[in-house]
C-alpha cells in the first residue's frame, strides 16, 4: 500500500458531496463521479471503478449510524485526478489486501487490491477525529479526453 501523501498540486476543479452511508449512497457516489468526470472531460474508467469500490468500503466498513460519508474529486495540475472517500470510522484502517489474500483466501475482500492495481497512487489519511480518508490518484497526462491544458501550455 502506498501511504505517501502526494505533493501539493494546484486544483483546477473540485467536487465534494456528503452521501448517506447506505448501498444507495454508494451507488449515487459512482453516478455523481461519472457525471462530474464527464463534465471535466476526464476518462470515466478506471476512476469510476475506484470510486465504486471506495464508496462500497465506506458503507460496509466505515459506517456509523447517523453519519454520512463524503466523496471528493479533484482535478489537479499537472493533470492528476484525485479521488477521496471520507468515512466516520478512523479506528478501522484498511489492511493491505495482498497480505490478507495470502493469509486467508476468500471470495470477497479484494477491493483495495483492485484500487492498488488501477490507481497510480493510493493511501489513507487519518483524521480529523474520528474520520479517515482513503484516497487514490490517477495520472492523466497520456489519457484521451477533453482535459484543459496544463498551466503554462496553450
Amino acid at each position: 500500500m502506498n501511504q505517501q501523501i502526494a505533493a501539493a498540486h494546484t486544483s483546477l476543479h473540485h467536487f465534494s458531496v456528503p452521501l448517506s452511508a447506505t448501498r444507495r449512497g454508494a451507488r449515487l457516489a459512482r453516478l455523481l463521479a461519472a457525471e462530474r468526470l464527464d463534465a471535466w472531460g476526464v476518462p470515466l474508467d478506471p476512476a469510476r471503478l475506484v470510486v465504486a469500490e471506495l464508496a462500497a468500503n465506506a458503507v460496509l466498513h466505515g459506517k456509523v449510524p447517523g453519519r454520512s460519508f463524503r466523496l471528493g474529486l479533484s482535478l489537479l495540475a499537472p493533470r492528476v485526478l484525485r479521488v477521496e472517500v471520507t468515512d466516520a470510522r478512523g479506528d478501522r484502517l484498511p489492511v493491505p489486501e495482498r497480505a490478507m489474500a495470502v493469509a486467508q483466501p476468500a471470495e470477497s475482500g479484494y477491493g483495495l487490491l483492485l484500487v492498488e492495481e488501477l490507481a497510480d497512487r493510493w493511501g489513507v489519511r487519518e483524521g480529523p477525529f474520528p474520520c479517515k480518508t482513503v484516497w487514490a490518484e490517477f495520472d492523466l497526462a497520456g489519457s484521451p479526453g477533453r482535459l484543459p491544458p496544463a498551466p503554462g501550455n496553450t
